[in-house]
């Protein structure tokens, strides 16, 4: 199952306790970093 989703999409995992690593077009980022470039992508897994 592929999940698609723009920046303000992305899940916070656990209350940000956690992370979400996202493939995007400017490479792997976690979600932290995805929200701050502004930018969405594929979500490949969840680390909590």
């Amino acid at each position: 199952l592929r999940i698609y989703t723009n920046y303000q999409g992305i899940p916070k995992v656990l209350g940000g306790m956690g992370i979400a690593i996202l493939s995007t077009s400017r490479g792997i980022m976690t979600d932290r970093e995805a929200r701050l470039n502004r930018i969405g992508g594929e979500v490949l897994c969840y680390i909590w």
